[in-house]
Order: C-alpha cells, then sequence, then structure tokens
C-alpha cells in the first residue's frame, strides 16, 4: 500500500438505544434520513469532498444492512483501487480480540488495518451525526497549531452541555481540561466527535490502554484524559456551521425539521459545491412549498401523494391517501398511508402501514415530545394514538 498523509476511521457500530425503535433491526449509521440518505452519507461524503480516499468503517450492531449499503464505496467515489472504503467488523486474532469496548478500543484492534498506509495523521469519526465539514482545512488547522491532537468543537446551548464531551480552552483554543458529559459545565465547547491525531503518538496511548483492565476504551473517558494528564498539545478547532447529533428521537425529528427552514439555520442539500452523495440515485429530494396540496415539505420523487402534507419529510415509496393529512413528521420509506388518515409531529418507521381515519399525535402538541411508530407497524382504522407515543 502506498503511504497515506492521513487516513479516515469512522466509527459505525453503534446500537443507537436512545433512538429506540428506529435501531431495533439496524445500525444507527444506517437510519434512513433527509428523505433519500442515510445517517453515514454525510461522514462519508465529508471525506470524499475533502479528498480524502482511505476511509476505515467499524462496524458492530445489526451490520448486514449497513454493509450492503456502504458496497466498494463507489457512490461516495471512494471505490479506488490504492484506497477506498473497506468495512471493518471485529474479528477474533491471535492472541485475543473481542467486540469493541469503546471508540478507543476499536481504532486499536484496527491497528494492523492503518499501518498498511503508514499515515502521519488519522482522523476519526462517528456515522451518526449529521453536517458538512472540510476535513483538510482541520488538518492545516492541526498542523499549523503543532498539535498532538485536534478535537473539533462547537458552542451548544448550555443546557445541553450534559449530553457532550466539553472542552475548557484557553485563549489561544489549547485544551486545558475536559469535562465528559457535566451537570455542572465550565464550557459550552461541545466535542463533536471528530479527532485528528498524530498518528506514532495515538499508537503508544492505544496500545498502553488496551493493557489497562481499568480502562473503557473510550476516547472521551480514557485516552483525551490521560493525553491531557502528560500535558500534550490538544488544539480544539472551532466549527461554526450547522451540525447535529440525532442520537435522540427528538434532535432527529428536530434535524428534518430543519432541513425544512428557509432562513439558511438548517442543512442545505442542495449545494452543488459540496454534494451529499447517496447509494439512491434518485438525490437529492424535491423541496415543494406551493403545490396545492403540499407545502413546505420535501419529497422524494418516487412517492404517490393524494392527501395534504405540511412541514414533512417523505421517503421514496411512501403512499399517502386520499384526504389523509400530514403536519410537521418524518414519513420514512415505503410507508402506506390510507385514506383520511391523520398524522401530527410524529415519526412513522419504514414499512409500516396506517389504516383509515387513524389518529397518530392528538392531544397537547405543545405538552408532549414526538410520537414514534416502529418499523413495519400496522395502526388499525380508526385508531388514535396520544402526541409523544411509542410503538414498537
Amino acid at each position: 500500500m502506498s503511504k497515506k498523509e492521513m487516513v479516515a476511521m469512522l466509527l459505525a457500530g453503534g446500537k443507537g438505544t436512545r433512538l429506540g425503535v428506529l435501531t431495533k433491526e439496524i445500525a444507527k449509521p444506517a437510519v434512513p434520513f433527509g428523505a433519500e440518505y442515510r445517517l453515514i452519507d454525510f461522514p462519508l461524503s465529508n471525506c470524499s469532498n475533502s479528498n480524502i480516499d482511505t476511509v476505515g468503517v467499524l462496524t458492530q450492531y445489526e451490520p448486514l444492512v449497513l454493509n450492503s449499503y456502504i458496497g466498494n464505496g463507489s457512490s461516495w467515489d471512494l471505490d479506488r483501487r490504492d484506497g477506498g472504503v473497506t468495512v471493518l467488523p471485529p474479528y477474533i486474532r491471535e492472541g485475543g480480540g473481542s467486540w469493541y469496548k469503546g471508540t478507543a478500543h476499536a481504532i486499536f484492534e484496527n491497528i494492523k488495518y492503518i499501518d498498511l498506509y503508514d499515515p502521519d495523521y488519522v482522523l476519526v469519526l462517528s456515522g451518526d451525526h449529521i453536517y458538512k465539514m472540510d476535513y483538510s482545512v482541520m488538518l492545516e488547522d492541526h498542523k499549523a497549531t503543532n498539535a498532538d491532537a485536534s478535537i473539533a468543537v462547537m458552542e451548544v446551548p448550555w443546557e445541553d452541555t450534559n449530553r457532550f464531551g466539553v472542552m475548557i480552552t484557553d485563549d489561544k483554543k489549547r485544551i486545558v481540561d475536559f469535562q465528559e458529559k457535566p451537570d455542572d459545565a465550565r464550557s459550552n465547547l461541545a466535542s463533536m466527535g471528530i479527532y485528528i491525531f498524530n498518528w506514532p503518538m495515538l499508537r503508544d496511548y492505544l496500545q498502553e490502554d488496551a493493557e489497562n483492565p481499568d480502562s473503557s476504551g473510550d476516547f472521551g473517558n480514557d485516552i483525551i484524559p490521560a493525553m491531557l494528564d502528560d500535558q500534550l498539545h490538544l488544539n480544539a478547532y472551532t466549527f461554526s456551521g450547522y451540525w447535529k447529533d440525532v442520537g435522540t428521537i427528538k434532535s432527529y425529528w428536530q434535524a428534518h425539521m430543519d432541513l425544512l427552514k428557509t432562513d439558511n439555520m438548517g442543512l442545505n442539500l442542495y449545494d452543488r459545491d459540496w454534494v451529499i452523495y447517496s447509494v439512491n440515485p434518485n438525490r437529492p429530494p424535491q423541496y415543494l412549498s406551493s403545490e396545492a396540496k403540499v407545502r413546505n415539505s420535501m419529497i422524494n420523487k418516487g412517492t404517490k401523494i393524494q392527501g395534504e402534507v405540511e412541514n414533512s419529510v417523505i421517503f421514496y415509496g411512501v403512499e399517502i391517501g386520499r384526504n389523509a393529512v400530514i403536519k410537521d413528521s418524518v414519513i420514512m420509506p415505503n410507508v402506506k398511508i390510507e385514506d383520511g388518515a391523520y398524522i401530527n409531529k410524529a415519526i412513522i418507521g419504514q414499512d409500516s402501514l396506517i389504516k383509515d381515519s387513524a389518529r397518530i399525535g392528538i392531544g397537547d402538541v405543545l405538552k408532549y415530545d414526538v410520537t414514534v411508530i416502529g418499523e413495519g407497524e400496522i395502526i388499525t382504522n380508526g385508531a388514535k394514538i396520544e402526541h409523544g407515543s411509542i410503538v414498537g
């Protein structure tokens, strides 16, 4: 293998328990998103657009759909003979081998893969975030600051800091302390789960961490604190664009609603200078805002709509019957919604059937959270499902 300046390692083995019924049968990075895509399309497209041509995808939980979807990486122009995409599931090797314990342990188990390319740097990514980022710019910042490691950060609302690893920095953006999901945060600079490490240095830390029986094998809990204890130069790379961790039902729904915003506060899927690639050849989805039956909605071209749709995202293969009403909702692939059905502020899992006159998302919409119907569910004629319910 020829030497690479930087290799990307994409962590895609998460079970996604906070997404509940949406990840019952598939890994979180394989969850459909944006009428056309899957979550993993975003980091893979970022790699392609950033001219990173060697990507290892680390899978574990329910890998079948994800592995089949990735294939040889041709959909993201990553099917090169020298590099490309390689799917890396856990395996048993001589002297050991196990399921990935944590994010750092997953990289440790694939040291031989990285060493094939003898990189100067390793880029570590998560497979379940929605954003567009030029990783080559982050690498230039990493080199310019002479850092041992760089962590992409962005400001989040203070009330959300307990969901993230939080970085405390000095006036030169050097990380001086770290809090993992703190109850009382000292900063609102949240880690985006995007790291660039000097590979020889990281390799040593991974080896040492693997020999520690008390370690959880995680970057946030183990590797980053160890580097800070050793007073390594950890650089905070500040990102100011759109980024969403869609690890919860609420954030997954909100990210779809953001796609429909017309004030540039959401994510632009129609940017020809930074294309989000997908296996589906129909990208990008249509954005319809003025038709009589469809208002301010994102609709995949492969849909059949006879009812009314407002402020919603509709995936391919969906059928919406006469006099059906869909508001503020996400309708996933191959859902059939029969005549007279009503759906409000809901996520409908793929392959579900919503029968005649069923009402999903009724009651006080302001009081309760998103209603979720799991994959392959059948909601019977005239059923009434309250806001915030989860079926599946």
